[in-house]
């Protein structure tokens, strides 16, 4: 009796221990999926716990040797983290997380923090699944973070674990995704309305900026845009950097044709409320169940600008083009009606930024106090649901701050690997509210080590661009807030003169750019008055003035205890704060777990009492 007594008792603590590790067992469906190499050889699927920062990766690749899954930088694979993992011949396999120490060598790492999951090979492939912590304590391992990542992947002919260029890939991606589109609602009565140009002939200039206006779809009561998506002709493809799609007020009147965006006719250039955009790299995307943009009522715009940015490097002739946005519309309405606002750094030439910049940084400011003005009704309270963010090829990090009452309050959002070629729609993980009065600040981040000659603000890929694209509700008139600083305190500090900010912006070409005048004119541009812009979709437009706050560092999270100590100043808790899960030994595929301390203890308590109370009986 005391023998089953004691028997129960250890069952029950541990199953009322919570278990450690990943949510996501070895047969939980993973909801988010790529190829990762051209040939579509390999192929991943990724799915994560946000609240116990946990990512579940699969890997399935073509072969019968090892394969490899990591995370490697934008300037070096030295120092990626792989976890590797294949079937030998006789059945059992092998798994361990490693490292490269040059571009060819793999060392296993000291703290082993890839839990195994499942691993196998058929006749065709060799699948390994595996979980990992978005942040080990291991210095080793790379942080899995809200921004685009890195990922990279590699397998080998046969289980000999070398590292072959031709079979090693590294492809970005937004790992973190909020929503997966296949977890959301498709009404039924779905209409598709393609807004697009015809038979555009590309001219063979490096960059070229096609706008026309077209009406959105005529409906007899309101509707709610739901869905949208890049219509992409595959000859012009490689072309197109990106779409982007304006509403028009209704007082406006509106060209006819397709010309320069930019041009010698400013018409062309009217409407500047952006309602949905596309960029190299993005994909499709759904809005959230509850959103949506509302057209069919008097206060919906009824034309709108589509805009193409063509970039013809190799200067083609003879391409035409019949790209677009193709948009999807239900009368089954959503609760909110969608809107964009536009942040970031005003786009014109008085945005410079020096060569031979191994980091500069750019701010443009955004103050909302005028937005209700402006807006000719009460603004509800904005509440920030997604957002795109953008530069050119110069840009290496974004990130868009918020403050209130000279406080700062938040990160928005940020990207600090912002990549060029993957340039999409993203969901924040809870929604952002933002108040009348608050500023938000847009802080972009380039790097020209590769270049010889100042890089000015403007529409080329070659000119650099710092905006980020909000994504919010309820709708209101405001179509962007943008800043950019006194140009001409700028010159004055960099020893130059200048009367107006034409002299002020020619005058930076007569800086010699070395290391010590890059910092110091970052330091001018961020301490010199900001002039900021706001306009309406009618094209109203206000100007205000400001300065740029200092931008607090958000603190990292702790690691995950691992015998490696990767501790930071910045991070919240010393290492240790979350135990890690448990690394596979040997070959079995099994997956074992480690009890809390608690339980443990509990247990240990527990046993103690017993043993205690029946040796008292005997």
């Amino acid at each position: 009796m005391a023998r089953a007594l004691l028997f129960q008792l250890l069952l029950l603590t541990a199953l009322a221990a919570p278990s450690q590790g990943n949510h996501l067992g070895p047969t939980s469906r993973l909801r988010y999926s790529r190829f990762l190499d051209p040939s579509n050889v390999i192929f991943l699927r990724w799915d994560f716990d946000y609240k116990a920062e946990i990512i579940t990766f699969e890997l399935q690749v073509r072969t019968a040797g090892w394969v490899g899954l990591g995370v490697t930088n934008r300037y070096t694979r030295v120092g990626s983290d792989l976890v590797v993992g294949g079937v030998l011949p006789d059945g059992n396999v092998y798994f361990s997380d490693q490292h490269l120490v040059d571009e060819d060598t793999l060392e296993k790492d000291g703290s082993q923090d890839a839990e195994l999951q499942r691993l196998t090979e058929d006749a065709v492939y060799t699948t390994m699944r595996f979980s990992r912590p978005f942040r080990s304590c291991d210095p080793y391992d790379q942080d899995i973070t809200s921004d685009t990542v890195r990922v990279l992947a590699a397998y080998g002919p046969d289980d000999t674990l070398k590292l072959h260029r031709e079979r090693t890939f590294v492809k970005s991606i937004f790992l973190l995704q909020m929503i997966q589109p296949d977890d959301l609602h498709v009404p039924e009565d779905t209409i598709i309305h393609d807004l697009e140009l015809t038979d555009f002939l590309i001219p063979e200039d490096d960059t070229t900026y096609a706008c026309t206006f077209l009406p959105l779809p005529i409906v007899s009561k309101k509707h709610h845009i739901y869905k949208f998506e890049p219509k992409l002709v595959d000859r012009s493809e490689t072309m197109v950097h990106h779409i982007l799609v304006y509403a028009c007020g209704n007082a406006s009147t509106l060209p006819t044709g397709i010309s320069d965006c930019y041009g010698a006719d400013p018409a062309f250039s009217l409407c500047s409320q952006v309602i949905v955009g596309w960029a190299v790299g993005g994909t499709s995307y759904q809005f959230p169940d509850d959103v949506g943009i509302s057209i069919g009522t008097p206060l919906d715009p009824q034309w709108i600008r589509l805009e193409i940015h063509y970039s013809n490097f190799h200067n083609l002739p003879g391409v035409y083009d019949s790209s677009g946005i193709r948009m999807y519309y239900t009368s089954q309405l959503r609760k909110h009606d969608m809107g964009v606002l536009q942040l970031g750094f005003f786009t014109f030439p008085i945005h410079f930024i020096p060569p031979h910049a191994e980091s500069f940084m750019s701010y443009g400011l955004c103050k909302t106090e005028k937005f209700e003005e402006m807006n000719g009704a009460p603004v509800p309270d904005i509440q920030v649901y997604g957002y795109l963010l953008h530069t050119h090829l110069a840009g290496r990090a974004l990130q868009a701050v918020q403050y209130r009452n000279g406080t700062q309050l938040r990160t928005i959002c940020k990207d600090d690997s912002y990549d060029f070629n993957l340039q999409e729609t993203r969901d924040l993980p809870y929604r952002v509210e933002i108040k009348p009065g608050d500023e938000l600040l847009v802080e972009c981040h380039y790097q020209t080590l590769d270049r010889d000659f100042l890089t000015f603000g403007g529409p080329s890929t070659i000119n650099e661009m710092c905006l980020i694209f909000l994504f919010y509700y309820p709708r209101n008139n405001i179509s962007s807030c943008m800043g950019y600083p006194d140009i001409i305190f700028v010159a004055h500090e960099m020893g130059e003169e200048a009367s107006d900010s034409m002299e002020g912006m020619m005058a930076m070409n007569n800086v010699e750019w070395t290391p010590e005048n890059i910092k110091k004119a970052e330091k001018a541009c961020k301490e010199a008055q900001q002039t900021v812009i706001i306009k309406t979709i009618d094209e109203i437009v206000e100007n205000t003035t400001g300065w740029v706050p200092e931008i607090t560092p958000t603190p990292r999270g702790p690691c995950s205890e691992s015998s490696g100590g990767k501790v930071e100043p910045q991070d919240k808790a010393p290492a240790g704060f979350r135990t890690a899960p448990v690394a596979l030994s040997g070959s079995s595929t099994a997956t074992p777990r480690r009890l809390p301390l608690a339980a443990l203890l509990l247990g240990q308590g527990a046993v103690s009492w017993l043993l205690a109370t029946l040796q008292s009986r005997v």
